[in-house]
């Protein structure tokens, strides 16, 4: 007698449970309902639920700014589900109302917190203006201002408005020209600056504590520039006139 084929087998009421087209149906189904209830019971988690709400705000990484300054300027929302908190709209906010910010990473911190890592602008140079003094970065950015010359950190001064070069540049691009120089200057040189001085666009020397006095020239080369002043004052230990405007020939000279 021939075996019952795969048909009979299914439609015979004594075979061994569901068919196994059945049984696969059911596992897929079952397994559709769990995802359901699992992105359900997380999505309700993330945005209905008490437990991952806002409730505090955590400041990082200021030297300036004070943590309650910072925190008053993001005005984050407390209470909303953390999931849902705008970090775009925060991070913005806090550089638009804080100028001394540079830059700012907004993060999520579980299960309730909002974190605020803050990197602050580093002056570069000052800027007299109205008996006071503008803080301004090596990008050129005014973010703050004082009411007194901090040390380390070198004046500029421009020469009155005249001449070729302020006519052709403009006081703005010689400004920056200074700060951009203030920037270059190798780290222990920075240091014992006290101003900048710019008479023309090629016209930009440092005065350094102690009377010395560096002829920089032009912004342009500063990499190279920096690096010939540093090799000239191991050199010329004892000069006080140091002329790195042309560095590939550099000049040292006592007065």
């Amino acid at each position: 007698m021939a075996a019952p084929t795969t048909a009979e087998r299914q439609a015979s009421p004594d075979s061994d449970g569901p068919p196994p087209t059945v049984r696969r149906r059911r596992a897929v189904l079952a397994a559709l309902i769990a995802a359901t209830v699992l992105v359900a019971g997380g999505t309700w988690l993330l945005y209905g639920s008490s437990w991952l709400r806002v409730t505090q705000v955590k400041v990082m990484g200021t030297r300036v700014l004070t943590p309650a300054e910072v925190e008053a300027a993001a005005a984050v929302p407390l209470g909303g589900p953390l999931e849902s908190a705008d970090t775009v709209g925060i991070a913005s906010r806090l550089t638009k109302r804080l100028l001394r910010i540079d830059h700012v990473a907004v993060e999520r911190s579980w299960p309730h917190t909002i974190e605020l890592k803050v990197t602050e602008r580093t002056p570069a140079a000052l800027v007299e203006s109205n008996g006071k003094y503008v803080e301004v970065d090596a990008d050129g950015v005014r973010f703050a201002t004082i009411e007194s010359i901090p040390g380390g950190i070198p004046l500029v001064q421009l020469a009155p408005a005249q001449g070729a070069s302020y006519r052709y540049f403009g006081t703005k691009t010689l400004l920056r020209s200074a700060v951009k120089v203030a920037g270059e200057l190798p780290d222990a040189v920075r240091r014992q600056a006290r101003v900048i001085r710019v008479t023309s666009y090629d016209g930009i020397s440092v005065r350094l504590s102690g009377g010395r006095t560096v002829v920089w020239g032009s912004a342009e080369n500063g990499a190279e520039k920096a690096a010939a002043l540093t090799a000239l004052m191991k050199a010329a230990k004892g000069a006080d006139q140091f002329d790195v405007s042309a560095p590939t020939s550099p000049a040292a000279s006592s007065s």
